[in-house]
């Protein structure tokens, strides 16, 4: 039974992955009773045969009237349906093993509100009325298992209204993919500072020079405190130093020659995320491709862990 349900599934359109938009029309629009539906059915067909056993025409007119209005709901029901557009899908990337945020457009053109439609793509459902000739956004959460490109499966857009008696529903399965990125490594060391630029320095409490001297705070280890300097001013004075920091950093896949691919990918998406963070200058370097950067920002920290996310599984 299973196996004969897969494929009269496979046989529903769309058959592939198609592009968007999508406007649903009668040839993809499948209605059938619902569990309320049927008992409504069998509870007519037995009033019917009733009926008509006893020669009682008011229960007979009752029961066709009943069954007009059963089938009316049919027709309304398809109709919830007709003409709804699926204009696009998307979402923001995120980590492998967190739900993505999916966000689906739908548009209406004629001037017939739509109520009680339901999306839903996987285990996850949304419900949604769509104003008439208007627009709508939908979000749902999309769980995500590995790094890289996530092919949606269909999405069903369905409803039962207006009396619950059959389901409408219709199929649409985007062709775009959605990105996943890779999950950054949670105890990576520092980030390397071969290839730095040596001309830039910050304070740092181990550097070698200099750098200036400012009041006391609580914490600052005895051994930096500038005791002649805070004799002739009558206040306590700290040294700080500087340490060269390079603004630039370059992040080498070459150069964690130790980890597996996954592992590499791993720390080097925390040392994007790291170099982001602290304000640097960035290159990744990845085997059989250009170098990426340096830059800094939303679009450059996008590209690089986009490349990561794309590298070839083990």
């Amino acid at each position: 039974m299973a196996t004969r349900g897969s494929r009269l599934w496979q046989l529903a359109r769309p058959r592939a992955p198609e592009a968007l938009p999508q406007r649903l029309d009668r040839r993809r629009i499948y209605v059938l009773p619902t569990r309320f539906g049927l008992f409504v059915a069998v509870l007519l067909a037995a009033m019917l045969l009733g009926a008509l056993n006893y020669n009682n025409n008011p229960a007979l007119l009752l029961a066709l009237l009943l069954a007009a209005a059963a089938i009316a709901s049919t027709i309304a029901a398809h109709l919830q349906l007709s003409g709804v557009q699926v204009d696009a899908i998307s979402a923001e990337p995120v980590a492998a093993g967190q739900p993505l945020r999916l966000r689906v457009d739908l548009s209406l053109r004629d001037p017939r509100a739509r109520h009680g439609l339901e999306l839903q793509v996987g285990d996850s459902q949304v419900w949604t009325d769509l104003p008439a000739q208007g627009r709508g956004e939908v979000e749902l959460d999309i769980p995500t298992e590995r790094r890289g490109w996530l092919d949606l499966p269909r999405m069903r857009l369905s409803s039962t209204q207006p009396l619950g008696l059959v389901r409408a529903w219709s199929w649409v399965w985007p062709e775009q993919p959605l990105l996943v990125y890779p999950v950054a490594e949670s105890h990576a060391p520092p980030l390397p500072e071969q290839g730095s630029d040596p001309l830039h320095t910050r304070a740092h409490a181990s550097g070698e020079e200099l750098h200036q001297l400012r009041p006391y705070r609580a914490g600052d280890p005895p051994r930096t405190i500038a005791w002649k300097h805070s004799a002739r001013r009558d206040t306590l004075l700290v040294r700080e130093y500087e340490k060269p920091v390079g603004i630039e950093v370059v992040l080498d896949w070459r150069a964690l020659p130790s980890l597996s691919t996954e592992a590499r990918i791993s720390r080097l998406a925390r040392w994007v995320d790291d170099a982001e963070r602290e304000g640097r200058r960035y290159t990744l370097r990845l085997p059989l491709q250009p170098a990426i950067g340096p830059g800094q920002g939303a679009g450059h920290h996008h590209l690089c862990l986009r490349a990561l996310a794309l590298m070839p599984h083990d």
